[in-house]
C-alpha cells in the first residue's frame, strides 16, 4: 500500500460492531478525587469529600489524594512516596474529579502541582488518556467559572473526556456546616448532578476507552500492515504476529 493511501477503514456497520468488541467490566467504577488546597478547613477538600460520599452512595470505589507532602514538581523526585502514590492512583482510576479553589482567577498551584506529577505517558501506559473527568470549584466570593473553564483546557491536554455538567460553589463558607458536610441547597443539588453524570459516563465509556483513543496518527503501522479496521481481535493478532 502506498503511503498516501494509508487510512483507517470505517463504516457505520463496522463502527457499531466495534462498539460491542470491548472488554466487559463488572467491578465498581474506580474514581480518583483531587483537590487544590493544603489549608486546614479547606472548602475544596470539603467539596471533594462531599463528591466522594455521593459517588460512594452510587456504589463507586473512590479514593481521595491528599496533596500534603507532595514535592514541588521538578521531574527528578519520581520515586518520592507521594509521587508514586499519586501516579499509582492515576493509573488505577477510570475517572477523576478535580476540585480547586479560585486563586487570582485560576486554579491553585497546589492543584497544578498534582497534575504536573501525572505524566501524559509512562512507558506504554497513559495514566489519564480516555478517562472521564468531572469538575468542581469553590469561591470565597460571588460565583465564578474561571477555574472550571481553565480545568477544561487542562483536561483536554490530559486527553480526558470531560463531562458537560460542572459545579461552582460561591461563598463556600456559607455552604458547609461545622461537621464539614454540605448544607442542602441548589448548590449541593448541582454537586449530586455532576457526580451522577460522572458515574454514568464512567460506566458508559470505561470499557470503550482503548477503542475511543486508538488514533490513526499514532497507529499507522497497524493500518498499513493489516489494512483492517480496529478491533480487539485484529489488534491482538497484529501484536502477537
Amino acid at each position: 500500500m502506498k503511503q498516501h493511501e494509508i487510512s483507517p477503514t470505517h463504516s457505520v456497520h463496522e463502527t457499531l460492531a466495534q462498539m460491542n468488541d470491548t472488554e466487559a467490566f463488572d467491578h465498581p467504577p474506580r474514581i480518583l478525587v483531587l483537590y487544590g488546597s493544603l489549608r486546614k478547613g479547606s472548602y475544596s477538600r470539603m467539596l471533594a469529600l462531599e463528591g466522594k460520599r455521593v459517588l460512594q452512595s452510587f456504589g463507586a470505589d473512590v479514593r481521595v489524594f491528599d496533596p500534603a507532602g507532595l514535592p514541588v514538581f521538578d521531574k527528578v523526585q519520581v520515586d518520592h512516596p507521594k509521587v508514586r502514590e499519586l501516579r499509582d492512583l492515576a493509573t488505577w482510576s477510570e475517572a477523576m474529579v478535580w476540585c480547586s479553589p479560585e486563586m487570582h482567577g485560576n486554579f491553585t498551584g497546589v492543584f497544578k502541582n498534582q497534575i504536573d506529577w501525572i505524566p501524559l505517558s509512562e512507558g506504554s501506559i497513559r495514566p489519564t488518556q480516555g478517562k472521564v473527568l468531572g469538575l468542581m470549584q469553590v469561591s470565597g466570593g460571588s460565583q465564578s467559572f474561571n477555574v472550571l473553564n481553565n480545568l477544561r483546557i487542562l483536561g483536554r491536554w490530559m486527553r480526558m473526556f470531560t463531562i458537560p455538567n460542572q459545579s461552582s460553589v460561591p461563598k463556600a463558607y456559607e455552604q458547609f456546616g461545622d461537621d464539614g458536610l454540605m448544607k442542602n441547597s441548589p448548590f449541593r443539588d448541582r454537586v449530586v448532578d455532576v457526580m451522577e453524570e460522572l458515574f454514568r459516563m464512567t460506566l458508559l465509556l470505561r470499557e470503550k476507552s482503548d477503542w475511543l483513543t486508538f488514533r490513526f496518527s499514532e497507529n499507522k503501522e497497524f493500518y498499513e500492515i493489516s489494512n483492517r479496521p480496529y478491533s480487539r481481535t485484529n489488534l491482538k493478532m497484529e501484536v502477537n504476529a
